[in-house]
């Protein structure tokens, strides 16, 4: 199946690793190009190497108000155009209710929820018909996750902003949609289980509840995220879409 990625250009924010890499390699590997972003200079430029001569890398941090002007004109600078964002950024500090400070969750709502508002927001003033927006949020939009009180409380709210964005810009021809994964095999998912004090116990009785039995792979989200940023999922709007092995039982 041909997604018509070829030489269309995305941003992909927090892809020196984990889920963003994921979502740029398979982008670039069905032909499209891409801005991928990292706090880290070093770490983005690395990131885009391994990615070729389709990838370009700039240290931008989802927080600071002046990243989207930067990035949307780095991709038109760099490749003659701008189709798609995918907006990413690395979880917020894990803990209980009681136990996460206001300082975490100030710096949290900056760049989860406020840099990604802005991303949006600057991505919709210079896309065409065709263009897209995604984000990548987190199976807590539906059901909250025990020890991740901070994510509990901010993906949701990313995601209502997302499906009003999806109302604004339809009329344009712009879609918006959400990825919602649960139990993926990156890092940040291990450094997670490790919090328990035995990370192999605590991926067992993981694995246990969901259906496929195992944890996804970086690769599965990856091809996932570039289907549905593709010209291939043309009607697909609005959605929050689950990639998690079955672990959502609602409809």
């Amino acid at each position: 199946m041909d997604l018509g990625l070829k030489d269309r250009v995305y941003v992909v924010t927090g892809a020196t690793r984990g889920l963003g890499y994921a979502s740029a390699r398979e982008l670039t590997a069905d032909g499209a190009k891409v801005v991928v972003t990292g706090r880290d200079a070093a770490r983005a430029a690395g990131a885009a190497a391994s990615l070729g001569p389709n990838a370009v890398g700039v240290a931008a941090d989802n927080a600071d108000p002046t990243a989207a002007a930067t990035l949307i004109a780095t991709a038109k600078e760099r490749f003659g155009r701008f189709d798609g964002i995918l907006i990413s950024v690395g979880g917020p500090a894990p803990g209980a209710a009681a136990d996460n400070t206001d300082e975490q969750w100030a710096t949290a709502f900056e760049s989860v929820f406020l840099g990604a508002v802005r991303l949006a927001r600057a991505a919709a003033g210079e896309l065409g018909e065709g263009g897209v927006i995604g984000f990548v949020l987190s199976g807590s939009v539906h059901e909250p996750i025990p020890g991740l009180t901070i994510s509990n409380g901010l993906r949701p709210g990313l995601a209502g902003f997302a499906k009003s964005l999806s109302v604004d810009l339809g009329p344009r021809g712009i879609r918006v949609v959400g990825l919602l994964p649960a139990r993926i095999d990156t890092d940040r998912v291990r450094e997670l289980d490790a919090l328990s004090g035995d990370a192999g116990a605590a991926r067992t009785a993981n694995e246990s509840r969901i259906p496929l039995r195992r944890y996804g792979t970086p690769e599965e989200f990856g091809r996932t995220a570039a289907f549905v940023l593709s010209p291939a999922a043309s009607y697909l709007t609005g959605l929050m879409l689950p990639v998690d092995g079955g672990s959502r039982h609602g409809f």
